[in-house]
This record gives structure tokens, sequence and C-alpha cells, in this order.
């Protein structure tokens, strides 16, 4: 091997860092007796092995004239290997550098893998001193230097922002008129045809299932299947290549780049809560041989990892090391690559004291005073697997959440459960008893039906039970409390009663999700009608059940009333609101909203139990709580939506607002969603079909 001239470097930044003359090369490890940098040909020999010189505090530093951007490379960390007191270190295993920016090559699965002998009877206390680098993939010095040009952030406002959720491959895998080698990849997301489908929904955020690097975990391999979702981080930093039609940075850039001109915002689904490694059994590719201790969660016995995500282990977020790698990924992603915000999955987590959760933790308080993330959109999956995780409104000002009661709520409501009517309506008037609080909104409920973890749209109305015998579990896996309804057959079905059900109920779903408060979110493929097969955990599924089908053939009648929906939203200011409604009549007498039964009475307290399944819910435009530039009250058109979840129809009596006619936009009971009849009045009687709704607007000034 030809030893390259080595010079001190520095210890900050922290990765490798290219600077037109040469890399300088950084890693913390407080574990470390001795580093090594391996550096590697494109064929996979390794080319040069050199131990660096230089350690400030508990970071391995050089700097390597002439080592240019494309140059493979990956560490070795020598020093104690004691599983009982937290230290793994083995220098037979090649590592992952926490910082790369991009990481190329797959992960063979074999022993080498792992540091210790699968078949020793002590299991990982002993040391397996096999070489694990003609298996693992290769980390890359990248140049960043991309061509903004005038890229400015979207900055759409929370109260107008519709998130929509995809795959970045099975979003345009199967798309007919994207161009066939951008299919599956960043470039097909940006593509034209992509582009004018956002566009023509009206959405103006894609939240992108996980592009950090991940791993196909070594199970699935061996069953033939993929971490298709990809909630198995190992880079932080480095976009996953699987995605990257042109192997470079600049696709991914150049993906937002066109986004944002767009007018559409990038959200990244982020896992900061656990990585790829797995528990004490798991492989060692990165954070393991370079400093466990310290980037994990252990037990008091520290052999054992603390698990509170239902992988395996824990990311240490109170470990200084552990929060600034996270810290310093979320600025490069914002900073670097123009993202605009990001879905921390089981954000929870990232909050867990020893024993609770704790808002005010570390994490939370330093994402709270970072001037770059502080513009940035910021949403919490609001649970982990631990006692105590689940915390549904829980979470401190400047974040929103995914909210599972709105979801669990609106389902029961449509399924026509009993004692629910109470809680539907505090779900789709903005969760106010989870939110109204520490100054937080009605927008900071990110309103879910269907996400990619559970059932899609039409599988929810389309099966009672979870079908995941394709996933090689013996269909044990899946939450199998999904609040869903089959119409009376389970799966595909010739019934064309049972289907004219199952298109309304979607049109229920969908309708209910844009006219309530808070900031909703659609599932990429639930308005072409998209169907998992019954699987509602299809984490492990790329292939037709993870992909979106875009020739079915309820797509040409769902999509155009999804963009009925987000239109009619959009233009309606009284179904975004900024502040919670509160029901109290305002100086003029006027209420915010008021609920009436089928005779246009208002509500008592004793109505909303029991069998109760219909409401009329009223929402007045004259109290917005929003003004104008010179502080004048802002008046909008007013909204009347009439709910039935009985099986039968019923007689609403439509009540008195001001003078005008109230017209008719959506009626979910129609194929398309379009009223029969447009022009009502007060007094008039309205049927609302069995299981269905109808929106109703007023003027402003009428």
């Amino acid at each position: 091997m030809t030893r390259p001239e080595i010079r001190h470097g520095e210890p900050h930044p922290l990765g490798a860092s290219w600077d037109g003359a040469g890399t300088n090369f950084a890693l913390h490890s407080r574990a470390a007796e001795k580093v090594e940098l391996c550096l590697f040909e494109a064929n996979g020999e390794e080319r040069a092995r050199i131990e660096l010189p230089h350690r400030t505090g508990h970071v391995w530093h050089a700097y390597l004239p002439g080592c240019a951007p494309g140059t493979l490379y990956g560490y070795r960390v020598h020093g104690a290997y004691e599983p009982q007191q937290g230290l793994r270190c083995n220098p037979a295993k090649l590592l992952l550098d926490p910082y790369a920016r991009a990481i190329v090559g797959d992960y063979r699965w074999c022993n080498a893998l792992y540091a210790y002998p699968h078949d020793h009877p002590e299991q990982d206390l002993a040391r397996n001193d096999e070489d694990s680098a003609p298996f693992m993939p290769r980390c890359v010095v990248v140049d960043d230097a991309f061509d903004w040009g005038d890229d400015r952030p979207p900055r759409i406002p929370w109260r107008d922002t519709v998130f929509y959720e995809l795959h970045v491959k099975g979003f345009t895998v199967k798309h007919p008129d994207v161009p066939p080698r951008l299919r599956g990849t960043y470039a097909g997301l940006a593509s034209a045809e992509a582009i004018a489908h956002y566009r023509r929904l009206g959405v103006t955020a894609v939240e992108l299932l996980p592009v950090h690097s991940f791993v196909d975990d070594h199970r699935l391999v061996d069953m033939g299947l993929r971490n298709y979702w990809g909630y198995n981080t190992i880079g932080f930093f480095a976009p996953e290549q699987r995605y990257n039609a042109s192997g470079t940075l600049a696709e991914f850039k150049g993906m937002v780049k066109l986004l944002h001109a767009a007018g559409i915002e990038v959200i990244l689904d982020v896992v900061y809560n656990h990585t790829a490694e797995g528990n004490h059994l798991g492989p060692t590719l990165c954070f393991k041989g370079i400093d466990n201790a310290t980037y994990y969660r252990l037990t008091d016995d520290p052999r054992y990892y603390h698990d509170i995500t239902g992988t395996g282990n824990t990311v240490d977020s109170h470990q200084p090391v552990a929060l600034r790698l996270i810290m310093d990924s979320l600025r490069y992603w914002v900073q670097e690559m123009h993202v605009d915000g990001f879905r921390f999955d089981l954000a929870s987590a990232l909050g867990r004291t020893e024993t609770q959760f704790d808002w005010c933790s570390n994490f939370f308080a330093a994402v709270a005073q970072d001037p770059v993330l502080a513009p940035v959109k910021l949403i919490a999956e609001p649970w982990d697997v631990g006692d105590g995780g689940y915390q549904v409104g829980g979470f401190p000002l400047g974040w929103a959440e995914w909210n599972g009661r709105y979801r669990d709520a609106v389902r029961a409501f449509w399924r026509g459960d009993d004692d629910k009517l109470g809680e539907f309506a505090q779900r789709i008037s903005g969760s106010r008893d989870l939110y109204d609080h520490n100054g937080r909104a009605p927008t900071d409920s990110v309103n879910i039906v269907t996400v990619h973890d559970g059932f899609t749209l039409r599988d929810l109305v389309s099966y009672n039970d979870k079908h995941n015998e394709a996933n090689g579990e013996g269909n044990r896996d899946g939450d199998p409390n999904n609040h869903s309804w089959n119409g009376g057959a389970e799966g595909p079905t010739g019934d064309a009663a049972i289907e004219a059900l199952r298109e309304r109920q979607q049109r229920n779903f969908l309708a209910t999700l844009f006219v309530s408060q808070g900031t909703p979110l659609l599932l990429a493929g639930d308005e072409l009608g998209r169907t998992q097969q019954g699987n509602n955990n299809g984490y492990c599924q790329d292939n037709e059940i993870g992909w979106v089908d875009w020739k079915l053939p309820q797509a040409e009648r769902l999509r155009p009333f999804v963009e009925t929906l987000i239109a009619l939203r959009r233009e309606l200011p009284a179904l975004r609101r900024r502040h919670f409604l509160t029901g109290d009549a305002g100086p003029d007498g006027v209420k915010d909203v008021t609920w009436f039964n089928l005779d246009a009475v208002e509500l008592a307290e004793a109505d909303w139990g029991g069998h109760a399944k219909s409401v009329a819910m009223m929402l007045d435009g004259r109290q917005t709580a929003e003004v104008d530039a010179a502080g004048r009250p802002v008046q909008s058109a007013s909204v009347l939506l009439l709910f039935n979840a009985f099986h039968e129809d019923l007689p609403f009596m439509l009540p008195a607002l001001r003078e005008g006619a109230w017209t008719a936009r959506i009626d979910t009971a129609r194929d398309a969603g379009a009223p029969a009849q447009a022009e009502w009045h007060a007094g008039d009687t309205v049927s609302v079909g069995g299981r269905s709704m109808m929106v109703f607007t007023q003027a402003a000034g009428a």
C-alpha cells in the first residue's frame, strides 16, 4: 500500500470535509485507543490504511492533501472489547463514518458483519476477528458544491399546508408517464409528470418516507424481502443510494430545487431514535464499534440496550455527542439540502429521561434555541413503545404532531360505533382538548386517517382484519386494532352494493379530513383507490403491494373528488383557522361554532352520547378570529357540515344564519360527490344519505 501524505488536520467539522485541495477527516471516539482510516479502490480493494496521528479531546483527525471527492473510505477503531462494560471496539470491523455524506455499496450479510462469533456459547461476549471490509459498503468523500440559483423555500403557512405522504420509489416506479430511467428515484419525484399531479391535487408539501441511508435487515434479506419503508437508519447525512438515478448528491438537491420552484415543500421522515445495529446481538456497522456507550442508551447492565423503540436499541440523545450528531444532521439537511422540515419517527423516544417523557429534555431544548431550525416545520410521531410513550398533545410549542386520536375517532365514527359522536366533534374541530395549552394552535394537530403504517384508505373500507401473510411472520405483525369495516365482505367482492358503500365511505373519510380544523395529511395513492391487499404493515414489501398503482379504475372518480375537496378547503378560511373554536358567543352574540340536531335545534349535553351518530356543525364566517393589516375583523363564508353515520337516510333541517341561501358543495352519497341541488334556504329539509355527509356554504355578507 502507498502511504499518502498526512497532515495534522482539524477536529472540526466531524466527517470528511473536502476544501478544494484535500480532505480533513475527523471522528469522535472516547472509547478508541487507536483509529485507522481505510481508503479503497473502486473495485473494493483496500489501498491504504492510515493511523490518525492526532487527537484533540476525543476527536481523532488528519488532513490528506490531494484526497479528492469520490474517494472511498471507512474506519477501524482499536480499543477494548468488553460488552459487560459497554465497550464493543473491534478493529476487524470496517465502520461507516457517522458523518458520511454518501454511502455506496451493499451489505453482504455473513458472520463477519458481527463483532462476535455466532456459534460461540457466550454469544457477544467473545470477539470475532473476521474482517468485515469485503462485505461492507463504503463512505464517499463528496463535493457539496451545487448551483442553487434563486432557490427559495416556499414557507407555506401552517394554516394553508396540505401534506402528501409518499415513498420515493413506490410513488413513481409504476407511473406510466414518468420516464422509465427516472421511475423510483429522487429525479422521478420532481419529474414534470409528478409535479403536475401534486399541483392538480393542490397539496403543498411532500413528506418523504426515510431517505437517510438505511439497511435491509439480515432476517429480511434471508426471506427474500427488503426494508422497504427505510426505518432502519445507519447514515444520518447520506441520502439513500437506491433512489439515486445519477449517483450524485446533485440529484437530491435538484429534486428539492424543482419542487420549490413548483411551490412544494419537502419534508423528511427522519429516524433519530434508533439505528440499524439492533441489540447486543446485532451487527457492528458504525456506532457500536466507534463508541457504543456514547451513542446508545444502555441498561444498568451495560451489556444490554435500553429499547423503547421496538428495534433493539435507542439513541441516547442525552449524551452531548449523540445530541450533536442529531443537531448537525438536521442543520445539514436544512442548510445544505434545503429541505423544509422533518417528521420525527417515534419522537417520544427523543424526549425520554430515565423514567418518563419530558418535553423540556435536552433534545427539545436544543431544537428550540437553534436559529437554523426555527423557520422549518417540525412534526412529531408522538409515541414510542415504552411506558407512558403515547404523548399526543404533549409536545412543546413549535411542534406539530400526528394526531392518532383523530384517526381513531374518525374511523370509529364512520364505522358506526356507539358513544363516539362527542370525540368525533372534538377531533374535527381542532382537538382543543389536546392542544390548547402553552400557546399551541389547531394547526399543531396533523390530522391523519391513513398513513404508510396501517391500511390504505381502500383497505380501511374493505377489510375487517389485517392480512400480512406476505411478511412471513404468520400474520402476527401489524396492529390488529384498525377500526376498519369491510362493508359486508372481506376483501375483493363482486357485490355492487358493497362496492358502492366502500366508495362512499372513502369519500366520507376524505371529506371529513379536509373540512376538519388542523393540518390534513393525505397518503399518496389514496386518491387513486390504492390497495395493499389487506396488508397493514407493508414495511418489507418492495413490490406491487407497496407500490402505487396509477391505473386503478376507481382513480378517475376519486381523484377529481380529492381535488375538489382541497380546492374547497383553500377557498374557505373558516376551515383553516389559526385559533381554536370555542363555541362561545362574541361581542355581537355570534358563536364561532354551533352544533345542531336534525331539527336545527342546538344540541344539549345529553344529546352527545349513546347511539347518537348524526350532527350538524355550523362555522359562522363572522367569527374567524382573524384581522386584516388594519386590524379589522376578517369575515369568511360560513360553512355547514351535516354528518350521518347511520345506515339510513336522515332529514336535516337547515339552520338560519343570516339572510341568503345555503349552497350545497359536497354530497358524499353521490358518486362524484356533486350535490343534486345547489341552492337551499333556512328551514328547508335536506335528506342526507345513509353513511354520508354534506357540505354547505353561505357567502360572507349574504
